[in-house]
């Protein structure tokens, strides 16, 4: 390793024939360099697709009411049934592991164009929600200005509500304070106490998820007279149960309680959001093994290269290797030699490529930071952990042993008489 000399023959070796070397390089330095790149752009690609669920619990599922397919118990099928506010504490008290259950109600849409919104001589269509304070630990959402609902809010029926930019920008005028001003929802007064700004991107439209307006779930029910009727739920399981594990007891609870046929699989929607993003998480496993066997297949090629080149190589220095058997030198000397030498080339070119690799990832990082990050994005931050460059030396130092073993054992089964006597 510190012999000089011996650094010094590796160099006259590989400068012998330069242009030679640099082709030889070429192969380990591109194999490298396409691993290292396609793994960021899979973490990008990860990356991108992840920040869709941030700060969304992942570990939840969405359930709601559909019409039955089956008759049971002397009722027809095709019938309809709604959630009752039973159902929620009934799916507490079974199923401790349930972190949050949450009921939602909606009225109207944002996108019908029936306006259902007032504040003065100004008019327009929001969806409005009915929730409980935990929703927006289930929904990636932020409040830029006051508070959530509240327990409080909930237990004493209050009229307030939190409602996005894109009603701001429908009611208000510019630099108009909006905290407590009163909205009117179908003819209900209600406070506003907060400004929320959320970070989903319903399918691509976000300003769209900007125009709803959240008042508390109880007050909701009391005002638009919905009585105990219950659209859907949103039910998070705790971080030492899966959600997708308890949806089959979820839904057997539901079907009890409403005398649904056990064997309806149509009568209760959901969505397991749970399931799907290990779903996800399972295709960029894929993907990343994908980038390990394509790159490595690359390297693999480039060390075939340097072997090839080092069986010349030796082949070109026969009676310099008979003239060092003939001066002493031991088997074990020769290989050494022919070793050092493919090593030395196969790390030199792939560290050569991780650089390069590197200085266009950073470079990708630096356009994709200077982009408006408004909207959804499907790549983002694509990184390249610290691991996979110390995997990367030891696929560089197995493939310089793999390269160089079958030239050095070839240089070492030369008879000395024989290798002086060629030319």
């Amino acid at each position: 390793m510190f012999d000089r000399d011996n650094w010094e023959e590796i160099l006259e070796a590989l400068t012998a024939n330069v242009f030679r070397t640099v082709l030889t390089a070429f192969g380990v330095f591109w194999g490298i360099f396409i691993l290292v790149i396609l793994l960021a752009a899979g973490n990008g690609l990860e990356n991108g697709v992840k920040k869709g669920f941030d700060g969304i619990a992942t570990n939840t599922m969405f359930m709601w009411s559909q019409t039955t397919s089956k008759p049971y118990k002397g009722l027809p099928k095709t019938r309809r049934y709604d959630f009752k506010n039973s159902d929620v504490a009934a799916l507490k008290e079974a199923l401790p592991d349930l972190l949050y259950v949450s009921p939602r109600n909606q009225l109207g849409d944002s996108n019908d164009g029936v306006n259902n919104v007032v504040r003065g001589t100004k008019t327009s269509a929001f969806t409005i929600f009915g929730d409980y304070p935990e929703l927006i630990k289930q929904q990636p959402m932020d409040i830029i200005k006051g508070r959530f609902i509240n327990q409080q809010d909930i237990k004493e029926n209050r009229k307030i509500a939190v409602i996005g930019k894109g009603v701001i920008s429908g009611l208000y005028g510019k630099a108009e304070e909006v905290i407590g001003t009163y909205i009117k929802v179908n003819g209900v007064n209600f406070m506003v106490v907060g400004v929320y700004h959320s970070k989903n991107q319903n399918n691509g439209n976000a300003e769209a998820e900007q125009k709803n307006i959240f008042v508390p779930f109880t007050t909701f029910q009391q005002a638009f007279n919905y009585g105990d009727k219950v659209g859907w739920m949103a039910l998070t399981a705790n971080d030492k149960a899966s959600i997708t594990d308890l949806k089959p007891k979820i839904i057997e609870i539901i079907k009890e309680r409403h005398s649904i046929n056990p064997i309806d699989d149509r009568a209760v929607g959901n969505f397991d959001l749970f399931e799907r993003f290990n779903q996800v998480q399972g295709l960029f496993t894929i993907l990343t093994f994908i980038a390990y066997f394509v790159g490595t297949l690359v390297l693999i090629s480039g060390v075939i290269g340097i072997s090839n080149i080092m069986l010349i190589v030796v082949k070109e220095r026969t009676k310099e290797i008979g003239i060092r058997r003939a001066l002493g030198a031991t088997p074990g000397a020769i290989r050494r030699q022919i070793l050092s030498e493919s090593i030395f080339l196969t790390i030199i070119s792939g560290m050569l490529g991780i650089a390069v690799a590197t200085g266009v990832i950073a470079i990708l990082n630096m356009v994709l930071a200077s982009m408006p990050q408004e909207g959804e994005t499907m790549f983002a931050n694509p990184t390249v952990d610290l691991r996979v460059v110390f995997v990367a030396l030891l696929i560089l130092v197995g493939s310089g042993l793999l390269a160089g073993f079958i030239p050095a054992q070839t240089a070492i089964n030369v008879k000395p008489v024989d290798a002086l006597r060629a030319e």
